[in-house]
């Protein structure tokens, strides 16, 4: 070995410097690679799934807000008749308004897609400011009554409690849970 020339020197050291880049670099530098490729494909990945979940967290506020909303809904419009109850209430706030009912006949109820209507014809006697009052109070009332058929006439035989006779139908609503979850379950 030591007769060789320079360049047998050279070449033996470019084979060395070879066969360790092809059998050590070469194979550590693709594992790199593909370690970085991984890296980044898990990083990318990260990236959808927060923003999955930021999502995710607007939707569930929005569950949140929509539950409210309906218990709020419920109280207005709720789940099933309650006639004895709003018969008393309407009674007491006729009362409290020094009103007298003398008809309350409540009809069936029409059923639409979520919820029914329930009309209640009335008939109210009193005076003119004390049924401005019922209305006042009736508006005030946990439930949701619309006020239709409205007519108002004067009484032929008037005292100072009693001027006019009103008739109208106050009209409620009843929400129907179950059809939702039935249309639902048909979806499925």
């Amino acid at each position: 070995m030591r007769n060789w020339p320079w360049y047998g020197y050279l070449f033996l050291v470019l084979i060395v410097f070879g066969l360790l880049y092809f059998l050590y670099f070469k194979p550590k530098n693709d594992e790199l690679k593909s370690i970085k490729q991984e890296r980044e494909n898990v990083e990318l990945e990260v990236m959808k799934l927060r923003q999955k979940k930021d999502q995710m967290d607007k939707i569930e506020a929005e569950l949140k807000g929509m539950a409210s909303t309906l218990e709020e809904l419920e109280a207005i419009i709720p789940q099933k008749k309650e006639i004895s109850d709003i018969l008393r209430r309407i009674q007491q706030l006729a009362y409290d308004s020094r009103l007298n009912i003398t008809k309350f006949a409540p009809k069936g109820e029409i059923n639409k897609e979520f919820y029914s209507e329930w009309p209640i014809p009335i008939e109210i006697t009193g005076s003119y400011h004390n049924l401005g009052i019922f209305f006042d109070r009736l508006s005030r009332f946990a439930r949701l009554f619309n006020i239709e058929n409205f007519m108002i006439k004067a009484l032929p035989q008037q005292t100072d409690a009693s001027t006019i006779v009103a008739e109208f139908t106050a009209k409620t609503y009843i929400f129907h849970e179950e059809s939702i979850t039935q249309k639902e379950s048909k979806k499925e």
